[in-house]
C-alpha cells in the first residue's frame, strides 16, 4: 500500500501588509490571488491562524476575519480537528482568465478588472451582439461641458429657472412624503403630472389628447429610443431628415435601421421623396422648428406628410423640442393636433424650458400603443424619478411653469435680438443669419467645408462655441460637402452682455 502524501504546506513568505490599511483586508487580497494565480493549490494546508498572526505580527483576529471570508467565498474548506486547506478549485489559468475577463457581475470583491492589474486579462471584446458594432457607430457624442458660454446650442436661459421656488416645492415634498409615492410606481409615469401635461397640451397646442395617453420619459431622448425599440425592425427603412438631429438617427440605427436622409427645403422634409421610400413605415420629423436648418414646416407640407402615414400605414414621430418659443404670430398647430388616423408619436420635453439636467420629457401617444410603451420602458428603468415629478406637478399646478415659459420667451428673444443686432455685418464666404422666427438657435451658411471648419478653429480659439452644419448631415449624403457647410448658432445660453463679449472676439478672430 503506498504512503500518503503529506499535504502541503504554506509559508507566508512575501506577504507584505501596510500597517496603515485594513490588515484583514490586505491578508485576504494576498491569500486569494494567491489561490487565482496557482501558487496555493489545491489541498494546501494553511497556518493556524496564531501561527500566522505570529508569523506577520499582527493580531489573531485579523487572520480570523481573512479566513472567514476565503472559507465563505468557497477558495478554502475546514477539515474538522485538521486545520484549513485551499480548496479543490479549477485550474489556476482557467479559473483567472474566467474571473479576469469579464464576468463582472460574478467578481468577488477586490479582484480588479483592469488589464493592467491583471495580467490575465486580454483585451478583447465581451460583447459578440451585433448590436456592439451599430453602437461603435453610432454612439452619442459627450455634451460640453464646463458652465455654459456663447453660443452653445440646446442649452436655454436656464440661469433665469426660479430655483428658489423648486427648492421650496422639493422641501415640502420630502418633509411629509406621500408613502404610497415612495413604492414602485406607474411605469407610464406620475398621475397628476401626465393629467397636467395633457392640460397644457390641450391649451397650448391645441392637441385634444387625455392624461391616459401621456408616458413620461427621462428626456426626449429616452422617448425616441423607446419608439426606435418598439417600432422599428431590424432592417426597416426610417426616414429622418438631412441634416437632422443625429442622436435621433442613432437611436433608430441602434434598432437595426437603415436610414433614409430626406432633404428639407424652405417648407420641410420633402414628402415628394418620402413617397419614393417603399421601405419605409416611420418618418422622424421635427416640424416645429427643423433641427439644425430652422424651417417651420407649412401646413401644406404637414398635411401630405399625415396622408403618407395614412396611406403607408406608417408611423410620425415628431419631435417638438422647443415649440415654447415662438416669436412672431401663434405657433402652427403640431402634427399630432392635426392627426385624425392615429399615427402620430409626438415628444416633448422639459429640459428646453427648465434646464437639461432635470432628464424630463414625455410622450403623447395613440391610445392603442400606451400600455406597449409603459411596459417597454419598465424593462428599463421601472419608472422615472418620483419626487422631480411630482415636483414638476406642483411647479405647473401652482402656476409658476406658465409664468416661467413666458419669462423664458422673453428673454430668448431678446438674447436673439442681442446676437443678431451685434453680428459683424459681412464676412468673405459667410451668409446673413436669419431672423429664427422660433427655437433657441440660428444657422448661417458657409460657401465651403474648408472655409466652415476655419471658421470654428478660429471660435475654438477665443473660447466661442459654434457647432458645425456639416456635422448635422448623415455620413452618406449625396449633397455635395461644401454645400453641407454652415454655423449653428445657440443664442439663449448667455445673457447679452456675454453674447456681445463673445461678438467682440470672434470678429477679431474672424477679421483680424
Amino acid at each position: 500500500m503506498s504512503p500518503v502524501s503529506p499535504p502541503l504546506s504554506f509559508t507566508p513568505a512575501g506577504i507584505e501588509l501596510d500597517r496603515r490599511q485594513g490588515l484583514t483586508r490586505q491578508l485576504y487580497d494576498a491569500l486569494r490571488q494567491r489561490v487565482l494565480d496557482g501558487r496555493l493549490v489545491s489541498g494546501t494546508r494553511l497556518p493556524a491562524t496564531r501561527d500566522l498572526a505570529a508569523a506577520l505580527s499582527i493580531s489573531r483576529n485579523s487572520v480570523v476575519r481573512a479566513y472567514d471570508q476565503l472559507y465563505a467565498e468557497g477558495f478554502t474548506e475546514s477539515r474538522v480537528g485538521d486545520g484549513t486547506y485551499v480548496a479543490k478549485l479549477p485550474t489556476a489559468k482557467k479559473l483567472s482568465t474566467n474571473l479576469s475577463t469579464g464576468l463582472s457581475t460574478g467578481l468577488s470583491p477586490g479582484l480588479s478588472t483592469n488589464p493592467s492589474q491583471n495580467p490575465q486579462a486580454a483585451p478583447v471584446k465581451v460583447i459578440h451582439s451585433a448590436a456592439l458594432g451599430r453602437l461603435e457607430n453610432n454612439h452619442l457624442p459627450l455634451p460640453p461641458t464646463g458652465p455654459p458660454r456663447a453660443f452653445r446650442v440646446g442649452v436655454p436661459a436656464f440661469d433665469l429657472f426660479p430655483f428658489d421656488v423648486w427648492a421650496k416645492l422639493n422641501a415640502a415634498f420630502w418633509r411629509k412624503p406621500d408613502l404610497e409615492q415612495l413604492c414602485y410606481g406607474n411605469p407610464a409615469g406620475d398621475p397628476r403630472l401626465r393629467g397636467l401635461i395633457a392640460a397644457y397640451l390641450r391649451s397650448s397646442r391645441g392637441m385634444q389628447c387625455s392624461a391616459e395617453q401621456i408616458v413620461i420619459t427621462s428626456g426626449a431622448q429616452q422617448a425616441i429610443s423607446l419608439c426606435a425599440q418598439l417600432l422599428v425592425a431590424p432592417g426597416d427603412g426610417v426616414a429622418i431628415e438631412n441634416p437632422g438631429y443625429r442622436a435621433a438617427g442613432h437611436a433608430f440605427a441602434l434598432a437595426g435601421a437603415q436610414l433614409r436622409g430626406v432633404a428639407v427645403d424652405a417648407e420641410g422634409i420633402d414628402c415628394n421623396v418620402l413617397n419614393t421610400l417603399s421601405d419605409c413605415r416611420l418618418a422622424y420629423v421635427t416640424p416645429s422648428h427643423q433641427y439644425p436648418l430652422g424651417v417651420v414646416m407649412s401646413l401644406a407640407r404637414r398635411l401630405e406628410l399625415l396622408a403618407w402615414a395614412e396611406r403607408s400605414g406608417g408611423w410620425i414621430i415628431e419631435d417638438d423640442y422647443d415649440g415654447e418659443y415662438r416669436y412672431s404670430g401663434a405657433p402652427l398647430a403640431p402634427l399630432a393636433a392635426l392627426d385624425r388616423s392615429g399615427r402620430v408619436l409626438y415628444v416633448g420635453t422639459f429640459g428646453k424650458v427648465a434646464f437639461p439636467a432635470l432628464r424630463l420629457g414625455y410622450l403623447v401617444l395613440p391610445p392603442t400603443l400606451v400600455e406597449a410603451f409603459a411596459q417597454r420602458r419598465a424593462v428599463d428603468v421601472r419608472h422615472s424619478e418620483v419626487s422631480t415629478q411630482a415636483v414638476m406637478a406642483e411647479f405647473m399646478a401652482t402656476g409658476h411653469f406658465q409664468r416661467h415659459i413666458r419669462r423664458m420667451r422673453r428673454a430668448a428673444l431678446s438674447r436673439r435680438n442681442a446676437l443678431l443686432n451685434a453680428w459683424s455685418g459681412e464676412l468673405a464666404g459667410v451668409g446673413s443669419p436669419p431672423n429664427a422666427a422660433a427655437g433657441l438657435h440660428l444657422t448661417v451658411r458657409v460657401d465651403s467645408l474648408a472655409r466652415e471648419q476655419q471658421l470654428l478653429a478660429q471660435a475654438r480659439s477665443v473660447e466661442v462655441e459654434i457647432s458645425a452644419l456639416s456635422n448635422y448631415w448623415l455620413p452618406d449624403s449625396s449633397t455635395p460637402p461644401d454645400q453641407r457647410a454652415g454655423l449653428v448658432l445657440g443664442f439663449a445660453a448667455v445673457p447679452e452682455a456675454a453674447i456681445r463679449q463673445a461678438l467682440g472676439r470672434l470678429r477679431k478672430a474672424w477679421t483680424g
